[in-house]
């Protein structure tokens, strides 16, 4: 959520005590396919659609041949209202865990708070597509969706350096899965092709 990061529950991860690198990886898988079962009935609603719609079918959700006239700006804000509440459990419950310290800066990559919360207030306000499109809350969106394509260039830059210290030689499959987390939580993969067309009318 970029968005689909923001995309992300963590559940059953209580307690502060370091986790080990293969029990950090697999709560990570239970928080991701928790996160995308709430995401996934978000976009596949009637009304949840406009995200797909807005950000562009990279996501991977087919839109229906829908176009974003199709939606009101009080459409985007009902269903960022949701995808605020997903990141805000992620990031509270992401503070209660202390990752192996070979992959603390990857877990800080994971769970970053994007400006989805403000984004949703100024869209409750905007007459139109017109309106919001030109607003800061808008534009800091954008740049945030745009900056994760450096984040998922830092994430593969911090997992290829750990990797090289060794650090996975009892667990050669471990950069392999973490990647794969990254593609799931970050979007890598998918991003948009230009992130300051989200929501253009």
């Amino acid at each position: 959520m970029g968005f689909a990061t923001a995309v992300m529950v963590l559940a059953g991860c209580g307690g502060s005590d370091e986790l080990s690198m293969a029990d950090y990886v697999d709560s990570m898988d239970g928080i991701f396919d928790q996160g995308l079962t709430r995401y996934e009935a978000l976009v596949t609603s009637p009304g949840g659609q406009v995200l797909i719609v807005g950000q562009g079918e990279h996501l991977g959700f087919d839109t229906g041949g829908k176009q974003l006239t199709d939606f009101t700006p009080e459409d985007l804000q009902a269903a960022l209202v949701e995808v605020a509440e997903i990141q805000d459990e992620a990031l509270a419950t992401a503070a209660t865990i202390e990752p192996p310290e070979e992959l603390a800066e990857l877990h800080a990559l994971y769970f970053r708070a994007l400006p989805i919360a403000e984004l949703a207030a100024r869209a409750g306000t905007a007459a139109s597509w017109e309106e919001l499109s030109d607003t800061t809350e808008m534009a800091a969106y954008r740049d945030a969706l745009e900056a994760d394509n450096q984040v998922c260039a830092d994430f593969q830059s911090k997992l290829d350096e750990i990797a090289a210290r060794g650090v996975f030689a009892d667990a050669p499959w471990m950069p392999t899965q973490l990647s794969d987390l990254a593609d799931y939580a970050l979007a890598c993969d998918d991003l948009p092709a230009d992130p300051q067309d989200a929501y253009r009318p």
